[in-house]
């Protein structure tokens, strides 16, 4: 504040010379001018203080000074001139015009260096205490608004240990700019050649607007380089807003970013006039598909949603996120087992649910086949008693929600699954209920899948266990998956087995050394890839379809419809109506059993 009432002063007599230094070589100033000054001088200076305390000047970091602290030195300024002036009008005191307007520009000028040099100051103190080697060389690939954004973090939280040695751009344009200080210096094939000259210790991908293939295509050059590559989200995961583009936002590399997936493209309106103004039912609710299913649902407006889950804490959780997000929405939490005859029937009678997603399963392949009485009772009978009570209170429409483990099952889980298909293609031949079936492959993320697996091994120093080299699978990101259930759902007349589009079959092996390299580490040099053998029921390959099912186009490009073969429900219920004969401790005998009504089923007795 003392420094700010020198430079105030000083800047009005500077202002007071150069007015009169035109009209007097020896830069004399008028006795009756220089009494104006002496005698408004306390007052313009309270003037000026007492705007700048406004503009909280003197509670600003300076050393983290931006364009906001700028304008704020400017907006002060002016005001305060101005101030000062119509103060001089009004007491008759005011100087010639022209030194209120050098004044204002010399004060600007004294009082913004004088804050911005400790932001200068301080830098170069930084610099010279700590050494060069104790940061992190970045390379930053985009130099648009988020590239931007990112290399001034660093800037400003030198802190943190990033130094951002350049940019990378494919605009020929920008090649040799600057952005904040830092040089474009290539396009994304020098990539390779910049890591090793300009010894880069992380790549940084801001590029949050590029469409996935061209994601894809940066991320696929980076895992080469053996460099610790992180991303920010995309436009569609935040708000479209450069502010919100900051390094915590910086995120590891996901199988999702390597696949490459454009983002899916729903018939709006066929969808919003089967779920818009329904009671809509979502078994397993609180599961991974289930859960994005809710969240899916709830932007189209339902008259209700219902979710059912045995497991509170999911549940719970989506509660509290959906009412959060959507605060219109009718939502209702019910906790209770598929398994409960009794308790859906009660359900289903009180809320009589237009739609019913039924996502409630037990899916973990190798849990199932040690229990594989559980996977029955919950998979098989649990479809079961929701298929009957959504015909028995006239549901519109059932989406049941199957695998691709269901082709051919090896496994347990698998051959409960193909039971439940063949459940909703029999009861919808005499229902008037429109039941169909959604067969999709692994989805990431979801719980118990492998990538999660993965990045905690890679965490932890290795070893990657990997079943086997030439293990692969088809897979999907759970917002693609529901979407897609959603989309097939509009698209139902009963009785159709949907399969979804999966994509190229990726090799597990293959994802396991992307996801090492890309966190900057080198397989089986770094960290090790142990091959553990398939598990029980466990297959190499994954199929969608059975050969007799056949595969036909839909009007969406992502969706295939099969038909199952004839299946008669009288026989089927009284197939089903045998397990209970069965001694459920006998792993074998419900093995059979399963074998019995699915002939396809290949027996894992491990």
């Amino acid at each position: 504040m003392i420094i700010d009432i020198i430079l105030i002063n000083v800047s009005i007599l500077i202002g007071l010379y150069l007015r009169f230094s035109l009209d007097d070589l020896y830069l004399r100033i008028p006795k009756h001018d220089m009494q104006r000054y002496i005698t408004s001088a306390p007052v313009i200076t309270a003037i000026f203080i007492f705007v700048f305390y406004l503009f909280k000047l003197y509670s600003s970091l300076w050393r983290y000074a931006s364009v906001n602290e700028l304008i704020s030195i400017v907006s002060a300024t002016t005001i305060s001139t101005i101030a000062s002036y119509i103060y001089g009008l009004i007491f008759g005191i005011q100087m010639p015009r022209s030194i209120y307007v050098i004044s204002w520009m010399l004060i600007m000028l004294l009082v913004g260096g004088i804050r911005f040099s400790y932001r200068i100051f301080w830098f170069a103190y930084f610099w010279s205490k700590k050494e060069k080697s104790a940061f992190k060389n970045v390379l930053v690939i985009g130099a648009g608004a988020a590239g931007a954004r990112m290399i001034k973090e660093m800037q400003k939280n030198k802190e943190l240990g990033y130094y951002p040695v350049g940019l990378i751009d494919d605009d020929k344009y920008k090649r040799g700019k600057f952005i904040n200080g830092v040089r474009v210096i290539g396009n994304s094939s020098d990539i390779a050649r910049i890591v090793k000259k300009k010894a880069i210790d992380e790549i940084i991908i801001a590029i949050p607007s590029a469409p996935q293939f061209q994601k894809k295509r940066i991320i696929n050059i980076c895992k080469d380089v053996k460099r610790k590559v992180r991303i920010l989200p995309s436009v569609n995961d935040m708000l479209d807003d450069v502010s919100s583009l900051t390094l915590n936002r910086l995120r590891d590399i996901d199988i999702e970013d390597l696949l490459g997936r454009e983002p899916i493209k729903l018939d709006i309106e066929n969808i919003a006039g089967y779920l818009r103004n329904k009671i809509i039912l979502v078994t397993g609710g609180g599961g991974s598909i289930g859960s994005e299913l809710c969240r899916q649902i709830a932007k189209f407006n339902p008259k209700e949603l219902l979710i059912l889950d045995i497991y509170e804490n999911n549940a719970y959780d989506l509660q509290n996120e959906l009412k959060f997000l959507y605060k219109d929405l009718n939502l209702k939490i019910i906790i209770g087992s598929v398994r409960d005859k009794k308790r859906l029937d009660d359900i289903f009678n009180e809320y009589r649910p237009d739609v019913v997603f039924h996502a409630a399963a037990h899916k973990h392949v190798p849990l199932m086949e040690d229990n594989p009485c559980e996977a029955v009772k919950n998979n098989v009978f649990g479809t079961l008693n929701v298929a009957q009570c959504a015909d028995k209170y006239n549901a519109k429409r059932f989406v049941l929600i199957s695998t691709d483990k269901a082709v051919n099952p090896t496994n347990v889980m698998g051959a409960t699954k193909r039971i439940c298909e063949m459940i909703i293609k029999s009861i919808d031949k005499y229902s008037k209920t429109e039941f169909v079936s959604v067969r999709f492959g692994n989805v990431l993320g979801s719980n118990g899948s492998v990538i999660p697996l993965f990045k905690k091994q890679i965490e932890n120093g290795g070893p990657v266990t990997v079943t086997h080299p030439e293990v692969n699978r088809f897979f999907m990101t759970i917002p693609e998956a529901a979407q897609l259930v959603i989309q097939a759902g509009a698209m139902a007349k009963g009785g159709e087995i949907f399969v979804l589009d999966m994509g190229q079959p990726v090799k597990i092996i293959d994802l396991a050394k992307d996801l090492i390299r890309l966190s900057g580490l080198e397989p089986d040099k770094d960290i090790k890839i142990v091959f553990t053998g398939l598990r029980p029921g466990e297959k190499l390959y994954e199929e969608v379809l059975m050969a007799e099912e056949g595969l036909k186009k839909t009007a969406h490009e992502k969706i295939f419809v099969g038909n199952l073969t004839g299946i008669d429900y009288n026989i089927l219920i009284n197939e089903l109506n045998d397990f209970h004969k069965i001694d459920e401790s006998d792993d074998y005998a419900i093995k059979k059993y399963l074998k019995s009504i699915v002939p396809t089923y290949k027996i894992n007795m491990q």
